[in-house]
């Protein structure tokens, strides 16, 4: 970070201080005056160091960050404009004090800086304000805001929300929407006039969220392209926000969504927005994804030891527990390999179907006298970690919870309806979030437990806490429990499920150890479904799972090694009943976990690379190593191809230079394919090209089937 310490008074511009922080080849650099808050003059590409001889031709070169046109003179497009500094657009804070609009007038303004991250503080009448700027290595920005009621009358907030400014040349919009079981689907558009918000209201991250917000250059695709970006690092309702006027530069954020009465702040109170995350990126979606991947693996929480093959027993015996039909599951899957053995719902009193018990967590004596040790530590035995399965935010309406303690829901029974069978429980109360700790606590502690699948399925809506609104102190609550729950158990991981993808944020991967990406393993879909996901995390943090061969959410049939080839290239898994699995099967699986072993070095670290071939009918991942050394690349035939002659496979980010011998992996078969003959160097079995080679022309591809998926190792040679 550069902070230029230089006052700028020349051609009758109020006196301005210039800021630089730079890493990662971007740069923000801000003018800030003493009168009010600081405004953006560029975030994007690091053009260098700010010599302090050229601040005041720098602001003067940037000036009219809002046009005066209506105004005396140009105003400036502070870090959080309103309606006082001339904005037009939706303001960045709002809500009342005393029945009065709240609008603040900034004053004794101040910004220091360290090597990481620039401060900015400042007074009005009613608030103080400390906006935290952090920009990391990777390039990737974060923004944190506190406001703190400093009057003597109670504050109202209805917004408190991150923006800056972003290119001229900034033409379309990228967002996510979906479903469940059909998660983080794109859309796309122009970027038109005019002040656009999309809002989240699902109480979770949501099965639509948006995820991230990108806005790009004309025609930008997943290599080219300039992209400015932001993701909302929060599990709950949000506002993702573009404000496009003819008299300003256009305007990207995002925020938490505030309902009325939510945020009251009574003097003294202070209240601390989710920390909001820009990104800006020339290299198109994959340098956008690339930054993100690089933030988060620099992250001190970020797993670090080899993710392990995961079995869930779920889709193989569904709320169907007996000991020993599970202890011959567990045989059945460290046979061919699994390294972690998780046991689903229905572990829990009286828990045979999704209508009850949820809340109740004790084992359940009639299906466990013995309690859960004889599956423990026969999975223990066979050399696995084991997992268990919690719902721990929501109760069943049919629960000794629920009789106990009514007052502990955050839905009013009398006027709210259940969903799935549930209502939330209000963990914003510390009794409720002791409660859940304590049950928790015991049984992990118990057995030990290595894993918690941490699920939530459903909807948070019509929510009350202390008589009003209580979403955001309920996830705030949340987190407090699973980083006490981390704190009193620091050997466990946790996975984020939420309906399966219902909750993939930075706020949840803060606290979690993966995310468990959709409820749907048919493969095809989730192609689509870990291609977006891997947008903002890199494929460690995506569970991804081989299915049954009839997926249970869509009836389609797929090949085995077609599901082992999309879970490759994720935190992968089973999630099938491997005692039906013949023993060709299990040879093949056996196959596919040695792959994977021998393989998710490259694929938990390496840049993650899509890959348009010119064929919409293909899907192409490829994944290169740090060091260039190696890479690997899928290939999927997801319909048809338009043409007889199958396309060449372009490798992207091998290194140019050096020789690579190209050839199948060992783990997975090469389709045959549809073809009379098979394609000529892989009759062979291998060759070697340069990296220019291999991404400028390629190698030629099979006429691949739909439903098939081919995967090639790159090792310099």
């Amino acid at each position: 970070m550069t902070v230029v310490e230089r006052a700028v008074t020349e051609a009758g511009l109020p006196e301005r201080t210039v800021h630089v922080l730079r890493g990662g080849g971007v740069a923000l650099v801000l003018a800030s005056r003493p009168d009010g808050l600081p405004e953006v003059l560029h975030w994007g590409r690091d053009t260098g160091p700010v010599a302090a001889a050229d601040a005041a031709d720098l602001v003067l070169a940037q000036d009219r960050a809002v046009s005066p046109s209506a105004y005396d003179a140009a105003w400036p497009l502070t870090l959080l404009p309103t309606e006082h500094d001339g904005w037009e657009g939706r303001p960045g804070i709002a809500g009342q004090v005393g029945g009065r609009p709240l609008v603040p007038v900034w004053h004794e303004a101040a910004v220091a800086g360290t090597d990481t991250e620039l401060v900015v503080d400042a007074v009005s009448d009613e608030l103080t304000l400390s906006i935290v700027l952090a920009l990391d290595a990777a390039g990737v920005l974060r923004v944190r805001q506190t406001v703190t009621n400093t009057g003597v009358e109670d504050v109202e907030l209805t917004a408190l929300e991150a923006v800056l400014p972003v290119g001229e040349r900034a033409a379309e919009v990228l967002d996510l929407a979906g479903k469940w079981t059909r998660e983080r689907t794109p859309q796309r558009r122009a970027l038109t006039d005019g002040v656009h918000v999309r809002e989240s209201r699902r109480g979770r991250t949501g099965h639509d969220a948006p995820t991230l917000t990108i806005l790009g250059t004309t025609g930008f695709d997943d290599a080219l392209g300039e992209l400015w970006a932001v993701h909302p690092a929060w599990s709950a309702d949000t506002v993702h926000r573009i404000d496009r006027l003819a008299e300003a530069r256009t305007l990207l954020g995002a925020g938490e969504l505030l309902r009325a009465g939510e945020v009251v702040l009574r003097p003294a109170e202070g209240f601390t927005a989710p920390e909001t995350v820009f990104v800006w990126s020339d290299g198109g979606l994959d340098g956008l994804s690339a930054r993100l991947h690089d933030s988060l693996r620099a992250r001190p929480g970020h797993p670090v030891s080899p993710r392990p093959v995961v079995l869930n027993t779920w889709e193989a015996v569904y709320f169907r527990q007996e000991l020993e039909p599970l202890l011959e599951l567990a045989r059945a899957a460290a046979d061919v390999g699994v390294e972690r053995f998780v046991l689903d719902d229905g572990w829990f009193t009286g828990r045979r179907s999704d209508t009850t018990s949820l809340g109740d967590w004790t084992v359940d004596a009639e299906v466990w006298p013995d309690g859960l040790g004889p599956l423990v530590d026969g999975v223990r035995a066979l050399g696995m970690d084991f997992g268990l399965w919690f719902e721990p935010e929501c109760v069943s309406p049919v629960s000794a919870l629920a009789e106990a303690h009514p007052d502990w829901f955050l839905q009013d029974p009398d006027r709210a309806r259940t969903w799935r069978h549930e209502y939330t429980l209000d963990f914003a109360r510390a009794d409720v979030r002791e409660h859940v700790l304590d049950r928790m606590s015991a049984v992990i502690e118990e057995h030990h437990v290595d894993f918690v699948k941490w699920d939530q399925n459903r909807d948070v809506v019509q929510t009350v806490h202390a008589g009003r609104v209580g979403l955001g102190a309920h996830t705030r609550g949340v987190y407090a429990v699973t980083d006490e729950l981390r704190r009193r158990h620091p050997w466990l991981e946790i996975e984020a499920c939420a309906s399966g993808g219902a909750r993939v944020d930075l706020g949840v991967l803060e606290r979690t150890d993966r995310v468990w990406a959709s409820d749907s393993n048919d493969a095809m879909e989730r192609l689509a479904i870990q291609r977006w996901t891997e947008l903002l995390l890199p494929p460690e943090l995506i569970g991804s799972h081989v299915g049954p061969e009839v997926s249970h959410t869509t009836g389609r049939h797929l090949d085995l090694d077609f599901r082992m080839a999309v879970s490759l290239f994720g935190s992968a898994g089973i999630e099938t009943d491997v005692t039906r699995c013949t023993a060709a099967e299990r040879d093949r699986l056996r196959e596919w976990t040695a792959l994977y072993k021998r393989e998710r070095g490259l694929l938990h670290s390496g840049r993650v690379h899509h890959v348009d071939l010119g064929d919409a009918g293909l899907a192409t991942t490829v994944v290169v190593g740090a060091d260039r050394d190696r890479a690997l690349a899928r290939v999927v035939r997801t319909e048809t191809g338009p043409r007889a002659l199958a396309v060449p496979l372009r490798f992207r980010g091998l290194d140019r230079r050096r020789r690579y011998r190209v050839a199948p992996v060992t783990g997975l078969r090469v389709p045959k394919g549809v073809d009379v003959t098979r394609t000529p160097w892989l009759e062979r079995g291998s060759v070697e090209l340069s990296g220019a080679v291999l991404e400028d022309l390629g190698v030629r591809l099979p006429s691949l089937a739909p439903g098939t998926a081919l995967v090639l190792e790159a090792q310099a040679v």
